[in-house]
């Protein structure tokens, strides 16, 4: 039988949010905004985490080398101070490299890493970036602000959150998010069932459609077949979000989601293929619960577009993707002053879990479960620490900067691919 607690959801996303309740965010409506004020470019760029009154002395950045160890790249940077920032890759780095080393590297080298933000602003115009502007650039950027980010915490002894912002949280709730659309409906409840019971999360995400397929399923009848089962077998408690990754026209997602909402699932990712925003608009303005998308985006103006014309109700930036913590801070606040939340892009499970970690802990308008996935890390000792999902939650780093320490035979055994000193 069909679940029949109510359709709009948000209550999970907006009751639970510790800095939603604190800026006083309420949930979204699906009206449309009155015009405003013709948008200007500011005279100068805002800077909002004043790095610069933290660290009384330059942070100069030295040098920048990206080593590959066990099929997996990680960027080490070095201040002249000697302190160093680390970070593994996302797997999309491999095919970015060009961009990497010509048009971002080179750019920060030797540069006061405290005006972190302005230099954000400004690398799209060195050697002309902007006119390669997007997920590959902007990916490219986040590898290098993330390590400079541990750097700079490093160098003041706070942690990447305290650094950004003020810590409003220390253990963050996560969801576990299945990446997989080769199993039956009953076989992905049994294998999530299982991850249920060793971590204790409450929330748990699966894949319907078939991905950017065209309004095809994976398999005839397996979403709806997922939905019904999942409800059933998890109860009325289990919070549910549904991640279609594009699969559906305007028409077919809105029949979709009149199917999730009978089943109660509390949140609609990516219906419509993600570059298509009025498609999605048209499917977040037919349904009551929330429709969240944004992965695949790197741009802040099509995020000030989307939230300000509600195509969607929670804004799901990648922390790389997009670029870093700050630009997706830019998108928090944007996304806060609409009264709606942000849900990082984050199916990752290990190292990586921890720049979801400081920004959640300090980030506006987070919603109430952070990414995590499901299946445990295929080979661990590549990518340093594992974090785990202990009753529903994980603990925030509390060592300088992201607080992650990896393996040393990283540096002694993997492949150096690139080293650039100022």
């Amino acid at each position: 039988m069909p679940n029949k607690k109510p359709p709009l959801s948000r209550r999970h996303l907006l009751k639970a949010s510790l800095a939603g309740a604190a800026l006083g965010l309420v949930p979204p409506s699906h009206s449309r905004p009155a015009n405003s004020a013709l948008l200007t470019i500011p005279e100068q760029i805002p800077q909002f985490h004043n790095l610069q009154g933290q660290i009384s002395q330059p942070v100069i950045l030295e040098s920048v080398e990206l080593f590959e160890y066990n099929k997996t790249f990680f960027v080490r940077s070095r201040s002249t101070d000697g302190v160093e920032g680390m970070v593994k890759c996302n797997g999309r780095i491999r095919q970015h490299l060009t961009l990497f080393k010509n048009l971002v590297v080179p750019f920060f080298l030797g540069k006061d890493m405290r005006g972190l933000e302005i230099l954000l602003a400004e690398i799209p115009n060195f050697r002309r970036g902007y006119k390669f502007a997007g997920m590959p650039y902007w990916n490219s950027v986040g590898h290098i602000e993330l390590s400079v980010l541990d750097m700079l915490g490093k160098t003041a002894n706070k942690t990447v959150g305290a650094l950004l912002g003020k810590v409003t949280q220390t253990r963050i709730p996560f969801y576990l998010s299945s990446t997989r659309r080769d199993t039956t409906p009953a076989q992905e409840v049994q294998w999530l069932g299982k991850r249920v019971a060793e971590t204790g999360a409450a929330a748990i995400k699966v894949k319907i459609g078939g991905r950017m397929s065209r309004n095809a399923d994976a398999a005839p009848g397996r979403s709806e077949g997922l939905i019904k089962l999942a409800r059933k077998t998890f109860g009325d408690d289990m919070v549910i979000y549904a991640d279609a990754n594009g699969s559906y026209d305007a028409p077919a997602a809105i029949g979709v989601g009149q199917m999730l909402q009978d089943h109660g699932v509390d949140l609609y990712e990516e219906p419509c293929p993600w570059e298509d925003f009025e498609m999605t608009r048209q499917v977040a303005d037919a349904l009551k619960m929330p429709v969240a998308g944004g992965e695949q985006d790197s741009s802040l103006p099509k995020f000030r577009w989307m939230i300000r014309h509600r195509a969607l109700d929670i804004v799901q930036p990648d922390l790389l993707y997009n670029g870093g913590l700050i630009r997706c801070f830019e998108v928090a606040r944007m996304a806060a002053q609409a009264g709606i939340n942000i849900v990082p892009h984050a199916p990752r499970n290990d190292s990586e879990v921890s720049y979801t970690l400081h920004f959640a802990s300090v980030a506006p308008s987070i919603g109430a479960y952070q990414e995590f996935q499901a299946a445990p890390p295929k080979n661990r000792y590549s990518y340093g620490p594992v974090f785990t999902v202990k009753n529903g939650v994980i603990a925030v780093p509390t060592a300088p900067g992201l607080g992650v320490e990896f393996d040393k035979q990283i540096w002694r055994k993997g492949t150096l691919r690139l080293k650039d000193t100022a």
